[in-house]
């Protein structure tokens, strides 16, 4: 029993930093929390970009927004599977 609770306690660990997230605000924040969601890809477990996305573009001229990136629970899903190729996504949100 004790040990199933230290796997399950690694395990969750292991989810949770997993699930690593970055947020940066532009000016004051977002004002109007319109959202445009694109997936950055990644090839070599991350060391080389697969495409390029704009936060400026997706921003659309904003002058207050908030940029968050992380891998979340579908890019973990993802991962499962496309990680035998070395394949890795991030999600990038820009919360206007």
């Amino acid at each position: 029993m004790r040990k199933m609770i230290i796997v399950l306690i690694l395990v969750s660990l292991l989810i949770v930093t997993g699930c690593s997230t970055h947020i940066h605000t532009i000016g004051k924040g977002p004002q109007n929390y319109e959202i445009v969601e694109a997936r950055q890809w990644y090839i070599l477990f991350g060391l080389v970009p697969l495409n390029t996305v704009d936060t400026k573009t997706m921003a659309a001229g904003a002058e207050d927004y908030e940029i968050k990136t992380e891998t979340g629970p579908l890019d973990i899903l993802m991962n499962i599977f496309t990680s035998y190729v070395t394949i890795n996504s991030r999600t990038v949100i820009v919360t206007k």
